[in-house]
């Protein structure tokens, strides 16, 4: 009888020990996948409040052909089907159970990203924003008024709101997140810029920091040359003299400007034209990066009240309005 008893025990423990080996087989290999002609990949769509069970489903639909049975005893026996992450996932060739599920509990969705470039308008933001790959359009039918609204803004013009920067989004994200996102990160950027203003700064609010910056942004051609680009418009704001720069009448000028500044354009009145008048336009005119909100409110201390481009995308500095008009002739006019 103990013989037999002990047979049986040792059949018992053969047994476990084959069930373990094969349960550490099928934890460590590589999940076959039944991916559709041109895919290298499956991707796989975890809802908010899905159950262990039904995530095990979720993975076989998109593509393992694996029992859903042995996922769903996986997911159990492990102690983290509670810490699984809703998300988007691919699952590549050679994703093992043991993979997956570390994958899923740490969250590792696919990413896309989209970059806003310095010295974009609110206009182009758009545009990229649509033809961003798997970026929920939930803005596209809105009006720039409501999009404000619903990013907390109301009655806040969008122009250069946004932080010009790379951003990273799970596939079927809203554009609107993003630019929550970008709206966050330029309000902190502004708040740190104005912490760090120059005691005899002309701007009298982050907001004036913020349209000067975007101006700076769209003048410079020439990374070294932005805070003196920076100190000749603060001086025009600290004496009262006009800024006088193209980029202002440009935005003014809107859907009319066909490519070509003319001179009755700097001669038309908008609320943008900065020949006509004094002082900052009412508005943003487009996105300034880090460098250029820096510029704005720490200018390169200077002298000069003009400049002008050297057609190599940095500037020639003059202090009058003699040694300017001999710029002009140098580098425009050829004389």
């Amino acid at each position: 009888m103990r013989r037999v008893f002990r047979s049986l025990l040792i059949l018992l423990f053969a047994a476990v020990l084959a069930l373990s080996g094969a349960v550490l087989w099928w934890l460590h290999a590589p999940m076959p996948l039944r991916l559709q002609p041109g895919n290298q990949v499956a991707d796989l769509e975890i809802e908010y409040g899905t159950t262990a069970n039904g995530v095990a489903e979720a993975v076989v639909a998109s593509g393992a052909d694996v029992p859903v049975l042995w996922l769903q005893t996986w997911f159990r026996f492990s102690g983290q089907a509670r810490l699984i992450k809703a998300g988007s996932y691919e699952l590549l060739p050679g994703t093992t159970p043991r993979k997956l599920l570390s994958m899923l509990v740490r969250g590792e969705e696919t990413l896309q990203n989209i970059t806003l470039v310095e010295g974009w308008t609110f206009r182009q933001v758009r545009d990229a924003l649509q033809k961003a790959e798997q970026l929920t359009p939930d803005t596209v039918a809105l009006s720039p008024e409501t999009i404000m609204e619903k990013l907390g803004k109301p009655g806040i013009h969008p122009e250069g709101r946004f932080f010009p920067d790379t951003y990273t989004y799970a596939k079927g994200s809203s554009d609107l997140a993003l630019l929550r996102r970008a709206a966050r990160a330029m309000d902190r950027r502004l708040d740190a810029a104005w912490s760090l203003r120059s005691a005899d700064s002309p701007l009298k609010s982050p907001e004036q920091a913020l349209i000067l910056a975007s101006i700076v942004e769209k003048e410079t051609g020439k990374t070294s040359d932005r805070a003196q680009i920076g100190g000749v418009f603060s001086n025009r704001l600290r004496i009262g003299m006009p800024l006088q720069t193209d980029p202002t009448v440009i935005y003014g000028l809107g859907a009319q400007f066909d490519g070509n500044l003319r001179k009755r354009d700097l001669q038309m009145d908008t609320p943008y034209n900065t020949y006509t008048r004094t002082g900052l336009p009412p508005t943003p005119i487009a996105m300034p990066g880090k460098a250029a909100l820096l510029a704005a409110v720490q200018p390169a201390p200077t002298k000069a009240l003009y400049f002008v481009s050297r057609g190599d995308g940095s500037s020639e500095f003059s202090d009058n309005l003699d040694g300017h008009n001999r710029a002009v002739n140098k580098y425009i006019r050829g004389r």
